[in-house]
C-alpha cells in the first residue's frame, strides 16, 4: 500500500514537472510564418506586465514568453508561430545559451517602451516603414512634430523615429523636379507658416533647433532611429547650426559665403569631413550618400550583417538579430553611408560586400543611443514619390523590415555595457 502512494507521487511529480509553463516563439526562418507580428506579440507581453526574454541567436532571436491563455490566443489571432515547453525544456534551452561555448545569450525584457514617431500632420507624397510595419506589428505609437518636439514632448517617450524629413531645410532637395507640383508648393508654405508661428524668422532656423532638441533627448538617454534622408540630413543640420547653407529658392537670400569650411562635425552623431552638395538642383545633400556612386544591379544588391558576441557585446547583437545574414538591399535618398566618413566611435552593422559601403550603423551619444539605416523600404527596392504603400501581408517574414523592429524593441532590454 505504501508502495502504491509512492508511484502516484512519484507520477504525479513527473506529470507536473512536464507541464508547459513556457511559450517560445521562434524566429528561424523554417518555423515563424510571421516574423513581424511575433514583434508585436512581445511587445503586447510586456505592455501586460508579462516577462519575456530576447534569446539572441537562439533560432533566429527567438523570444521566451509565459505560458497564458490570452498569450496563446493572441498569437493565433495575429498568425504568429509559437511551441508550447516545459519546465525542464526551457531549463535546457537556457542551460544551452549560458554554454561559453555558445555566441548565444538570454536578455530580459523589462517594459514595453513608450514609442513616438516624428512625422508631420498632413499627407505626404510618399510612406515611411516604421509608421507601416509599426501598425502592421501592431505596436502602439505617437505621431508628433516639431511643436511637440520644441514644447519638450519628448520627455514623455523612449524611444523616437524620425519619419523621411529634411532637417536642413531645404525640403528634400525636391525643387528642380517637383518645384511646380501642388503638394511641394504646399509643403514649403506650410513649412514656413509653422515655423513663423514657432518664432522663427526661417525654416532653416526652426528646423535646426528641432535637430538640436531632438539631440538633447538622445543624449540624456533616449533612443533615436532614423532612415533615409533623416539620418545625413539630421547630421547635417547639427553640423551646420548658425551657419546659413540655404540658397535663395528656399529661404529667400543667398547661402553663406565659404559654409563649407565653417561645418562642426563635433557636433554630428555619426558622420565626419562630409562636403555638402551646393547645387540646389541637385537631388542630394552631401557626399555621405552613395546613392550616384554605388552602380549596382537590384539582382546583386544586397548587404551583410555583421556578426557580434552575444555574450560580450548585446546591444549590436539585439540589433541585428534575423533569421538570414543577407539582407536584400533598397534605394532611397539617402541609400547608404560612404564608410570613410562615419566616424570612428560608430559601430557598423551592415555592409555591402561589393562596394564596402555602410547601410546599418549604431552609435551611443551621452546617455542615449541612435541607429541609421539606409534606404527608404526594405521591401521596395527603388520606391518613388507617388508611389502606393508596401502591403506588409505579403512580406511577413521580411528580414529587412524585422532590423526595424529589433531597434523598437530594443530600449526594452535591461542594458549590458557595450565590450567593442
Amino acid at each position: 500500500m505504501h508502495k502504491g502512494f509512492i508511484y502516484i507521487f512519484i507520477f504525479l511529480l513527473s506529470v507536473t514537472s512536464a507541464k508547459a509553463s513556457f511559450i517560445l516563439v521562434p524566429m528561424d526562418e523554417t518555423t515563424q510564418q510571421n516574423h513581424l507580428k511575433a514583434y508585436g506579440i512581445t511587445y503586447w507581453c510586456l505592455s501586460k506586465d508579462y516577462k519575456a526574454s530576447w534569446l539572441l541567436n537562439y533560432r533566429g532571436g527567438s523570444f521566451l514568453l509565459p505560458d497564458a491563455e490570452e498569450i496563446r490566443k493572441e498569437c493565433k489571432i495575429r498568425g504568429v508561430s509559437f511551441e508550447i515547453i516545459s519546465d525542464s525544456e526551457e531549463a535546457s534551452i537556457l542551460n544551452d545559451i549560458s554554454s561559453p561555448s555558445q555566441n548565444m545569450e538570454s536578455v530580459v525584457l523589462e517594459k514595453a517602451p513608450k514609442i513616438a514617431v516624428y512625422t508631420p500632420k498632413g499627407k505626404q507624397p510618399w510612406d515611411d516603414a516604421v509608421t507601416l510595419v509599426l501598425t502592421y506589428a501592431e505596436i502602439p505609437f505617437t505621431p508628433i512634430y516639431d511643436e511637440e518636439v520644441l514644447s519638450d514632448q519628448l520627455l514623455l517617450y523612449d524611444w523616437l523615429h524620425l519619419h523621411h524629413e529634411d532637417f536642413t531645410g531645404q525640403y528634400g532637395k525636391f525643387y528642380a523636379a517637383y518645384k511646380n507640383t501642388p503638394w511641394y508648393i504646399d509643403q514649403k508654405k506650410d513649412a514656413e507658416a509653422l515655423a513663423a508661428k514657432l518664432g522663427y524668422a526661417k525654416v532653416s532656423q526652426e528646423k535646426g533647433a528641432v535637430a538640436k532638441k531632438i539631440r538633447d533627448f538622445v543624449v540624456g538617454g533616449g533612443f533615436m532611429f532614423a532612415m533615409c534622408s533623416a539620418t545625413d540630413s539630421f547630421d547635417i543640420a547639427l553640423a551646420a547650426d548658425g551657419v546659413d547653407i540655404c540658397e535663395a529658392m528656399f529661404d529667400g537670400d543667398a547661402s553663406e559665403s565659404n559654409y563649407q569650411s565653417k561645418l562642426n562635425y563635433a557636433n554630428s552623431f555619426a558622420f565626419k569631413n562630409f562636403t555638402l552638395e551646393r547645387k540646389p538642383e541637385v537631388y542630394e545633400f552631401s557626399d555621405i550618400d552613395m546613392t550616384s556612386k554605388r552602380k549596382i544591379q537590384m539582382e546583386k544588391d544586397y548587404f551583410s550583417l555583421m556578426e557580434f558576441s552575444a555574450k560580450w557585446d548585446p546591444i549590436p547583437s539585439m540589433l541585428c538579430q534575423n533569421h538570414t545574414q543577407l539582407v536584400k538591399g533598397f534605394m532611397g535618398q539617402t541609400t547608404s553611408f560612404d564608410s570613410a566618413l562615419i566616424k570612428s566611435n560608430v559601430l557598423v552593422m551592415g555592409v555591402c560586400e561589393l562596394n564596402g559601403e555602410s547601410r546599418y550603423i549604431h552609435g551611443e551619444k551621452g546617455k542615449g543611443m541612435f541607429t541609421f539605416f539606409g534606404g527608404h523600404d526594405p521591401e521596395d527596392f527603388q520606391h518613388q514619390v507617388g508611389d502606393p504603400p508596401t502591403v506588409l501581408d505579403l512580406h511577413p517574414n521580411s528580414p529587412g523590415y524585422r532590423l526595424i523592429l529589433n531597434n523598437v524593441l530594443f530600449p526594452a532590454a535591461r542594458k549590458k555595457k557595450l565590450k567593442t
